[in-house]
């Protein structure tokens, strides 16, 4: 468990939990409100930062609330009590209470809500619907540069004290390559190898070495500097990110076995906890292998899911004309409220953050779906 229980600590955890790198572009997510150096005895985790909720963390004295969905969505020209939304930001700054928002960040993570919505379809592989590429910051660049034998290790043991040829737990990582090199030097030149003004053909290495782009001026510095040649031969190459299916937006879940629309509404009936559904197939006797899922609002999965091969699409809502199309493409769907298919993972949220902060961790008691069956 943390030693120290403040707004720092709280954000470095859910970075952990949620990294806001995933999210996506359009949300806001991370710490929207509060000073990091600020204490979190007292958190308390909500779906909706409502104004009743507020009312509740006020009454118990909460230093931050970790929000699902983000208190600030749209940018506000203006902050003030003539709507719910001004009102909360407004008596949160006052009452000293930090917000922190997870959403899509939380969606797209490992063991996050989509793969805990995914724990109530049943066993079986899973992988996002949209993977998420993802590079580690000491792999954003190839540096690479060529020259004498006996100048290599001086220049890979200078690159790597300055942060270069990191890969995992793994340091001083390069290439070495054995390669020709040719060149003319003018009239000012001075030539290591060869004379001016003529063509010269050398044998060199060419060594390469990922790197940071936060160090990669220094890099180049220090590689001019262990380098023998007068214009030592530098290239630089920015590395695409590689996608990752057990991170992204959605999950796609093939099935152990087979079932049917019936059978998996009742298996998410009792991992969601509530009665609140509504589903739909051209078949109810036809077993499901392929299943899609969206967490929330997954309209825009939904063709996705179906160009995969899912026969059945478990979401939170859809329009009407949604359900229409995913009919017309021979996909049934499982509708189980918005929040419902998020609610449930506080409890994930909870112990985690229980295990890694020395903080009173809640989940609010007056955030509830704001529908109820008639």
């Amino acid at each position: 468990m943390a030693t120290t229980s403040d707004i720092a600590a709280l954000t470095a955890i859910m970075q952990r939990i949620a990294p806001v790198q995933l999210a996506e572009d359009w949300d806001n997510v991370g710490l929207l409100v509060g000073s990091t150096g600020d204490l979190a005895r007292r958190v308390l985790l909500c779906i909706d930062l409502t104004e009743a909720v507020l009312d509740e963390a006020v009454r118990k004295k909460i230093d931050a609330i970790v929000a699902y969905h983000p208190p600030i969505f749209s940018p506000r020209k203006t902050i003030t009590n003539a709507d719910a939304g001004g009102r909360i930001l407004l008596r949160a700054i006052a009452s000293g209470i930090a917000i922190h928002s997870p959403h899509t960040a939380a969606d797209a993570a490992p063991n996050g809500v989509n793969d805990w919505l995914a724990d109530g379809v049943g066993d079986g592989e899973r992988r996002a619907l949209i993977p998420a590429e993802e590079l580690p910051a000491s792999e954003k660049i190839k540096i690479i540069t060529y020259g004498p034998r006996e100048s290599v290790d001086p220049i890979r043991q200078g690159l790597a004290a300055i942060g270069a040829g990191i890969i995992g737990e793994y340091e001083f990582c390069s290439i070495e390559l054995a390669a020709v090199g040719t060149y003319r030097g003018g009239e000012q030149s001075h030539p290591v190898r060869g004379q001016r003004g003529r063509l010269e053909r050398v044998e060199e290495v060419r060594l390469e070495m990922v790197c940071g782009d936060r160090d990669l001026a220094t890099a180049i510095e220090r590689l001019r500097s262990l380098h023998p040649y007068e214009e030592p031969p530098i290239e630089i190459y920015r590395q695409a990110a590689r996608p990752n299916q057990a991170i992204g937006a959605g999950r796609r879940v093939a099935l152990e076995r087979g079932a049917t629309v019936e059978t998996i509404t009742e298996r998410l009936r009792d991992h969601l906890g509530t009665d609140r559904f509504a589903n739909h197939d051209v078949d109810r006797r036809r077993r499901h292998e392929v299943i899609g899922l969206c967490a929330g609002s997954g309209a825009e999965l939904l063709d996705l899911a179906i160009d995969q091969g899912c026969t059945l699409f478990v979401t939170g809502e859809l329009k009407h004309h949604d359900v229409l199309h995913a009919s017309s493409r021979g996909c049934g769907v499982i509708l189980a409220g918005h929040t419902n298919t998020e609610r449930g993972w506080l409890k994930v949220l909870r112990r985690r953050l229980r295990d890694e902060l020395n903080a009173d961790i809640s989940i609010s008691r007056v955030d509830v779906d704001p529908l109820r069956t008639a």
